[in-house]
């Protein structure tokens, strides 16, 4: 199995920046991709974005290409989403997923095998 958890959600004014970060562990070598999700009250689970484990394939949602940035450091284990020009509407508890499967197939909370427990991250304007 992997374990997921998350840190660096916090409160920030509009216009400002975070930095997420999802470390991983157990069997991180059956990895293929991590996910990042985001759900704000009332609303679905909603893509942000996605990278292989290995190589450098990512992919963002629309709403926060350009803005935000993923990576990943595998000798640390570790995912990351920069945020940056946070605007009221980021506001959710942003949660990282691994995928297990072979395929980069990224989009749907249904293509992960394993989450973390969510950091929330306030955005006043």
């Amino acid at each position: 199995q992997v374990q997921l958890v998350e840190s660096g959600g916090g409160l920030v004014q509009a216009g400002g920046s975070l930095r997420l970060s999802c470390a991983a562990s157990g069997r991180t070598s059956i990895i293929y991709a991590m996910g990042w999700f985001r759900q704000a009250p009332g609303k679905p689970r909603e893509f942000v974005a996605a990278i292989r484990w290995s190589g450098s394939t990512t992919i963002y949602a629309d709403s926060v290409k350009g803005r935000f940035t993923i990576s990943r450091d595998n000798a640390k284990n570790t995912v990351y989403l920069q945020m940056n020009s946070l605007q009221p509407e980021d506001t959710a508890v942003y949660y990282c997923a691994a995928r297990r499967r072979l395929g980069f197939v990224v989009g749907l909370p249904n293509d992960y095998d394993n989450w973390g427990q969510g950091t929330q991250v306030t955005i006043s304007s």
